[in-house]
This record gives structure tokens, C-alpha cells and sequence, in this order.
């Protein structure tokens, strides 16, 4: 139930079959997603672009590539505890926003725009925005805790790196309830690959939750020939009167 509460209902509107204008296109008029990877004018991997994860692996697990996801104990008897209660108090299930990094792992798309001192991600999932600000600001020193946080992003190469403080600590992780805490610290690192296919590296550094930092991958696609639609969970979510626990 949890799950279907994520999914971005079915509507029929004009935005979704409008061509992309420029992108590179096989002789059959296909997007061509294996196309070289575009760049800016300063020489940078162009991120912008309408991206979604291709399944609900890491929106269910976050830690699924994992051996051992390094608990601490309370963290451990939580997580534990959200499983044998299939999910009963996951915020998602109230309409509550999704926080970073579950956010990258929603089965419906987000679209990154690229401006001048800032990087502007737009999630379809809630019709939440994000700012993740490009010109050398620090981090908020005591910040008002929020659930999607404070991002400053910088260049590495051809990476984008995201660092993300100032949670609100109430988030889970995946709808199986990886915890998170106020002390939250995310580390992203974007890497377009090619026209159609990106890496995002996430580091997890949460020191009252987890005994060391830890880091997974997923691997968002391009969607193109499509655009982002108005998402509103709150207006007719029938979850919560169905969802009891165990």
C-alpha cells in the first residue's frame, strides 16, 4: 500500500509525448541514449534532463547491494521493528515528504535544471523542489531543520557533488525504514555517463544512527520526450485507514 501511495497516478495530458527539442536521435527518430555525454561551454557534463531510477529496488532497500549495513544498536532494533510492522508509520504513508536520498529512488521522475550559482532539482513525487546552491556558500551553521535538508554542490572532474546537512530527523531512508537522525550528512556524487544514462554515488554519514559512513549507487536513466506533471499525495490518499501493522 505504501508503495502504490509513490506511484504517480495515471493522467493523460499534452505534455507527454512533446518531442525534446536538440537531443540526438537514431535514424528512426529515436532518442539516441547512448549518444556521448553533452557538455557545457566550460567543458562540464551538461546534468540537465528529466531522470528516473528504471525500478523500485532502492526505493524498497536502500541497502540492497549490501552485506552489512553498519547499525547502531537502537537503529538496528528500528529498522528491525518497521519490517515486523510492514511499515505501519513510514511518512509516506501520510502524505509526508520523501527525503533525500529515498527521493533519487521514487519511480517517478525529477528534472534537474542547471542555472547560473545554482542547481534546481524538480520532483514530480510531491511537487517538491530542491535547491542545491553552485557559488561557494557554506553550509548553514544552525540551520532550521527541514526534511529535504541544505545543499551546496561543486564540481570534481566530470562529478557533481552534493552535500546535504540539516535534517529534520524524521525521514526514513527506504520504505523498509532505514532510519535517519537530525545528524544526517549526505554526500552525492552525479555522474552522467553518457546522453541517456547517469551514476549517482550516495554516502550515508549519519553518526547517531550508523557506526561508520556507507555508500550505494543507483543509476537514473533519461526520459525524454516527456515532461513533469503536478503530483498531489494529499488530496485523495486512502492509505492510512488501511494500514494496521501486524
Amino acid at each position: 500500500m505504501a508503495l502504490v501511495s509513490l506511484m504517480p497516478a495515471p493522467v493523460a495530458a499534452q505534455w507527454l509525448n512533446y518531442p525534446t527539442a536538440g537531443i540526438p536521435r537514431t535514424p528512426n527518430g529515436k532518442p539516441n541514449l547512448s549518444a556521448p555525454t553533452p557538455r557545457k561551454p566550460n567543458g562540464q557534463p551538461d546534468l540537465s534532463g528529466i531522470w528516473m531510477v528504471p525500478g523500485l529496488k532502492y526505493l524498497i532497500n536502500i541497502a540492497a547491494d549490501l552485506m552489512d549495513v553498519p547499525f547502531q544498536p537502537w537503529a538496528e532494533a528500528v529498522y528491525k521493528e518497521r519490517r515486523e510492522n510492514f511499515g505501519k508509520d513510514d511518512p509516506n504513508n501520510f502524505c509526508l515528504p520523501s527525503v533525500i536520498p529515498e527521493k533519487i529512488a521514487v519511480t517517478s521522475p525529477w528534472k534537474i535544471v542547471e542555472t547560473p550559482g545554482t542547481v534546481i532539482i524538480l520532483y514530480e513525487s510531491r511537487t517538491i523542489f530542491r535547491q542545491i546552491f553552485t557559488d561557494g556558500r557554506p553550509l548553514p551553521k544552525d540551520p532550521n531543520p527541514t526534511w529535504q535538508g541544505y545543499s551546496i554542490g561543486k564540481w570534481d572532474g566530470d562529478a557533481f557533488v552534493v552535500e546535504t546537512t540539516g535534517f529534520n530527523g524524521k525521514g526514513w531512508l527506504d520504505t523498509n525504514g532505514h532510519p535517519m537522525t537530525d545528524a544526517l550528512r549526505v554526500i552525492e556524487r552525479y555522474r552522467r555517463k553518457d546522453f541517456g544514462h547517469m551514476d549517482v554515488e550516495i554516502t550515508i554519514d549519519d553518526p547517531k544512527a550508523y557506526t561508520k559512513p556507507w555508500t550505494i549507487h543507483e543509476n537514473p536513466e533519461l526520459i525524454p520526450d516527456t515532461e513533469l506533471l503536478e503530483y498531489i499525495c494529499e488530496e485523495n490518499n486512502k492509505d492510512p485507514q488501511h494500514i494496521v501493522g501486524k
